[in-house]
């Protein structure tokens, strides 16, 4: 049932992809930004061990690299949705996941640099792409999978309130809701 959710998750995150991709050149044709190949990059530092020049530009490692990056953290939103984090609140949260994972491996590797000595607008181009891949990957995925668990009582407002969630476990909830 898991796996099963991941696989989802997986194609959710395919899509969320592909629709970040076209916002990314759409964006480009506004801003004249040209592609990045830094997850070419990091792809090879991880794959080999080695850093390839700033100049290197090879097309087929960066998009098994962008696109394997949306279908692995996409797994996870697949998981999430079915155990009952779906939403919004869930998708935003997931653009954490996202930003923290690009962050994690580019750095980690010696290719990136930490994102507060990028320009203003690297930062908020950036998240943005990465909200817009969280948000349809969630859309997707929540529309894909189902919650595997039954109904919850959540508490949101306080003991005063109690309203009904969607995981299998009690819970404070609220955030995820």
């Amino acid at each position: 049932m898991w796996g099963r959710a991941a696989l989802r998750g997986a194609a959710a995150g395919l899509a969320g992809v592909a629709v970040m991709t076209a916002g990314e050149k759409l964006e480009q044709r506004i801003t004249h930004r040209p592609n990045s190949y830094v997850p070419a990059r990091t792809l090879t530092a991880l794959a080999t061990g080695r850093r390839l020049s700033e100049s290197a530009r090879p097309p087929v490692r960066n998009h098994v690299m962008h696109w394997g990056t949306g279908a692995a953290v996409g797994a996870l939103r697949g998981v999430w949705s079915a155990a009952g984090l779906r939403g919004w609140r869930a998708s935003a949260w997931h653009s954490v996941v996202r930003l923290a994972t690009d962050q994690t491996l580019e750095n980690a590797t010696g290719v990136g640099s930490p994102p507060w000595t990028w320009s203003r607008q690297d930062q908020v181009v950036d998240l943005l792409h990465k909200v817009v891949y969280s948000f349809a990957t969630g859309l997707v995925a929540d529309r894909l999978i189902p919650p595997l668990r039954g109904p919850r009582i959540v508490r949101d407002d306080g003991p005063s309130r109690v309203t009904r969630g969607v995981s299998g476990t009690r819970g404070a909830g609220g955030l995820w809701d």
